[in-house]
């Protein structure tokens, strides 16, 4: 299994362009939280006051793997796992116009930005494309991406970029995209 470092360091490869980063900020957490919300019916019975859905255990199995790459990154995702769900649990409960409506459009929404971001500025295939892990690691990568912003874990920031390369914005034309 590939550590921590090559997962984002991998992502990080289809996403160099500072535009199609910022995208991302605004579309992975749209499809994240779509997923909260659809996966969140059927419910077959409740742990303690979290009704048990399809949406926990799927989002429960992605926290386990976070942890396993990055116990502190990996309770940072367990918490935006939780509010997701949360949220995803909260709009099931409110009726099938709303339920479908609401996680339909975060889902689409959501998808819009990501292949804007990847056809106008990176010119290059998502990520998952070619491994679909790539769904996973996303969320993290985001998350990543904000803490690095932030001052986090400048090493690890630093290792990432010496095998991706660093961000750019606007390459010259007819460069060829990472």
């Amino acid at each position: 299994m590939r550590n921590l470092t090559d997962q984002l360091t991998q992502y990080a490869e289809y996403h160099r362009d500072a535009r199609n980063i910022a995208t991302h900020f605004i579309g992975i957490p749209m499809i994240v939280l779509a997923l909260a919300v659809l996966l969140s019916r059927p419910v077959w019975g409740h742990f303690g006051a979290w009704p048990l859905s399809p949406a926990w255990f799927i989002f429960g199995a992605a926290t386990l793997y976070y942890l396993v790459l990055d116990v502190p990154l990996g309770l940072m995702m367990a918490a935006v796992s939780a509010l997701c769900l949360g949220f995803g649990a909260w709009l099931a409960q409110q009726g099938t116009t709303a339920w479908l409506a609401g996680g339909i459009g975060l889902f689409v929404v959501g998808w819009v930005f990501q292949f804007v971001g990847h056809i106008a500025w990176e010119h290059r295939k998502p990520a998952f494309a070619d491994d679909l892990i790539g769904l996973v690691i996303g969320p993290l990568f985001v998350l990543a991406e904000a803490l690095f912003g932030l001052g986090w874990r400048p090493a690890l920031r630093a290792a990432i970029e010496a095998k991706a390369g660093p961000t750019r914005i606007n390459p010259p034309r007819g460069h060829a995209a990472r």
